[in-house]
C-alpha cells in the first residue's frame, strides 16, 4: 500500500513537470496586488476634519455631470471598514495594497500649517493592519483629488504647488515611511493634466482655457515628482530603505498596416501619451521626447499664437529629473490602432492631434467602459516599447482591470486577467522585461469618476444600496487568489459552487 502510494506521487510530480513548464509559471519575486484610490472608496469626505477636495466640491456643485448623479460622500465606506477590508485582502492572499492617502484629508487646506490628527491616524490604522497581516502597503501620494483650496489658488498651473506638494511629500515620509517602502508620487498624471484641456474639461479640475495649460500641468507635475524623490535621497532613504518611482497611465498604440506611416504615426502617439512624462525620467538624454517635442513646436507655429507654447525645462532641471525614479509604474488597460489614413477629427485640432488617428477596432471585445476593448497582447507590446526605449527598467503594473456589469457571471473579468497575466508572463520568459509585480484594477467596486457607479471593476462587489455596503467576492478574485497560490494560470480552475466558465476567446493573437 506504502509503495503505491510512493509511485502515485512520482507520478503526479512528472506529470506536473511535462505539463507546466518554467515558462507557465511567475518568478518567485514576481508579487500580485490589487489597488483602489482614496476618493473612490473612502467615503467620509467631511469627517473627522478632513478638507473639501475638487472632487467633493464637483459632484455636490455639479451633479448632472455624473452619469447616475451620484457622488463618493459614503462610496465603498472604506474609512470605517479598515478590518474588513483587510481581512478580505489576506484572504485573496494578495501581497501588497496600492492604496492612495487623500491629500486633504491630512492636510485640509492642502498645507503643512495645518495636520488633520484624525486623518493620520486613519492611514497609520491601515498601514498598520496591513503589515500586521504580512500586506505590503504601496502607497500613492497624489490620485486626483487635489483639495479645492489649492484649486482656487491655479491648482497645477500655479507653480507655488510644486512647493506646497513637497511639503506634503515630507510630512508623509515623517509620518508613514518607517513602514511604507513603496511610494508612488502621481498616479496616471496625463489624465489629469491633458483630459481636463483637450477633452472639454471631463476632469474635475479642467479648465476651458486654451493654450498650454495641459503642458504647463505637466511641467509643474514633472518637477514636483522629481523634488520628492530627490528629497527622499537626501533625508529619508539611508535609514528608511525604501522606494519612490511614479506611475504612467498609458495604452498600446499598434501601428496599422500602412508601413512606415503608421509606424511613425504610432511612434509619435506613444511620445505624446507615454514618453511625455517618462522620457524626462527615465531616457539616457533625458527631456521632453524628441520628435513629440517637433511635432508641437511645428503645431505652435502653425497656429500663430501666443497662448501656445510647450514649456522648457532648464538644465539644472532635466538633472534632477533624469534617474529620478525607483521603478516604473504602469497604468494600461487597452490597445489602439494608429491609421493615417482615418480622418482628421481635429481639423486644426490639438496639439495632440496624433492620437486622434489611433483607434479602437469595434470588432474587439469591450467592457462596460466604452474606451476599454480586450486586447491583451498589447500590453506585451507596450512593455516591449519600454524595454527598448528606457533600457529595461523594473516595471511595476500598478493598475489593469475589467468594467462589468452587476448581472454578468464574472467569466469576462476572468478571461481578461487571466489573457493580460498570460502577455506579461510571455513578456518575462520570452522576451526578458523586467517585469515585477501586477496590479488588479480593482479590489473593491467603487466610484469610477465621471461614471458613478455604473461601471463595476471588483474583484468584489459592492452593494451600494446597503448602510454596511456589504462586499461580496465574485468569481474573479478567487480565479485570483489561485493565480497567486499556484503561480501561474489555469484557464479550467473554477471554484466549487460557481459556473465553469466557457471560453469564446477573440482577439487573443496579435496582427
Amino acid at each position: 500500500m506504502y509503495l503505491k502510494i510512493k509511485l502515485r506521487i512520482i507520478n503526479c510530480i512528472l506529470l506536473l513537470s511535462t505539463c507546466v513548464s518554467s515558462e507557465d509559471t511567475f518568478p518567485n519575486e514576481f508579487k500580485f496586488g490589487v489597488a483602489t484610490s482614496a476618493y473612490q472608496v473612502e467615503g467620509a469626505w467631511n469627517e473627522g476634519g478632513k478638507g473639501e477636495s475638487i472632487w467633493d466640491r464637483l459632484t455636490h456643485g455639479k451633479p448632472k455631470k455624473i452619469k447616475d448623479r451620484s457622488n463618493a460622500d459614503v462610496s465603498c465606506d472604506s474609512y470605517h471598514k479598515v478590518l474588513e477590508d483587510v481581512q478580505l485582502l489576506k484572504e485573496m492572499d494578495v501581497d501588497f495594497y496600492k492604496f492612495s492617502i487623500s491629500w486633504p484629508r491630512i492636510l485640509p487646506n492642502g498645507y503643512t500649517n495645518k495636520v488633520n490628527t484624525d486623518g493620520v491616524r486613519y492611514y497609520n490604522e491601515l498601514i498598520d493592519e496591513l503589515i500586521a497581516n504580512g500586506i505590503k502597503p504601496i502607497a500613492t501620494m497624489f490620485h486626483w483629488d487635489l483639495p479645492q483650496l489649492l484649486q482656487e489658488k491655479g491648482g497645477w498651473m500655479n507653480e507655488k504647488l510644486i512647493v506646497a506638494f513637497e511639503e506634503y511629500a515630507n510630512l508623509l515620509f515623517s509620518i508613514y515611511g518607517n513602514r511604507v517602502r513603496d511610494w508612488i508620487t502621481f498616479d496616471d498624471p496625463g489624465k489629469f493634466c491633458f483630459d481636463p484641456y483637450f477633452d472639454q474639461a471631463s476632469f474635475a479640475d479642467g479648465l476651458k482655457e486654451e493654450g498650454n495649460v495641459g503642458y504647463l500641468c505637466a511641467h509643474a507635475i514633472l518637477k514636483s515628482h522629481a523634488r520628492v524623490y530627490r528629497l527622499y535621497n537626501f533625508n529619508y532613504r539611508e535609514r528608511q530603505h525604501g522606494r519612490v518611482g511614479i506611475s504612467f497611465g498609458s495604452a498600446w498604440n499598434e501601428p496599422g498596416i500602412r508601413g512606415e506611416a503608421d509606424k511613425d504615426l504610432s511612434e509619435l502617439a506613444m511620445e505624446l501619451e507615454l514618453g511625455w512624462f517618462a522620457n524626462p525620467i527615465f531616457s539616457r538624454i533625458g527631456d521632453y521626447p524628441k520628435m513629440a517635442s517637433e511635432q508641437l513646436d511645428y503645431f505652435s507655429r502653425q497656429i500663430q499664437t501666443s497662448t501656445f507654447k510647450v514649456p522648457e525645462f532648464e538644465s539644472a532641471d532635466v538633472e534632477l529629473l533624469r534617474g529620478s525614479a525607483d521603478f516604473f509604474g504602469l497604468s494600461h488597460y487597452t490597445t489602439k490602432i494608429c491609421d493615417v489614413s482615418l480622418p482628421k477629427m481635429s481639423a486644426e485640432g490639438t496639439p495632440l492631434f496624433a492620437l486622434d488617428f489611433c483607434v479602437q477596432n469595434e470588432s474587439w471585445e469591450n467592457g462596460t467602459s466604452s474606451w476599454l476593448k480586450v486586447v491583451p497582447w498589447g500590453l506585451r507590446r507596450l512593455l516591449n516599447w519600454i524595454k527598448k526605449e528606457y533600457d529595461n527598467p523594473e516595471v511595476l503594473i500598478t493598475a489593469n482591470g475589467f468594467s462589468d456589469v452587476e448581472d454578468e457571471n464574472d467569466c469576462r473579468r476572468v478571461h481578461y486577467i487571466n489573457s493580460y497575466l498570460e502577455n506579461i508572463l510571455a513578456a518575462i520568459h520570452k522576451d526578458k522585461c523586467n517585469v515585477s509585480a501586477y496590479t488588479v484594477w480593482s479590489f473593491l467596486d467603487n466610484f469610477q469618476w465621471y461614471q458613478g457607479y455604473t461601471e463595476k471593476f471588483g474583484l468584489y462587489s459592492v452593494d451600494f444600496n446597503s448602510m454596511e455596503r456589504t462586499r461580496s467576492p465574485r468569481l474573479s478574485s478567487m480565479v485570483y487568489t489561485n493565480i497567486i497560490k499556484q503561480r501561474r494560470i489555469d484557464w479550467d480552475y473554477s471554484p466549487e459552487g460557481y459556473k465553469t466558465c466557457k471560453w469564446g476567446i477573440s482577439n487573443m493573437t496579435a496582427p
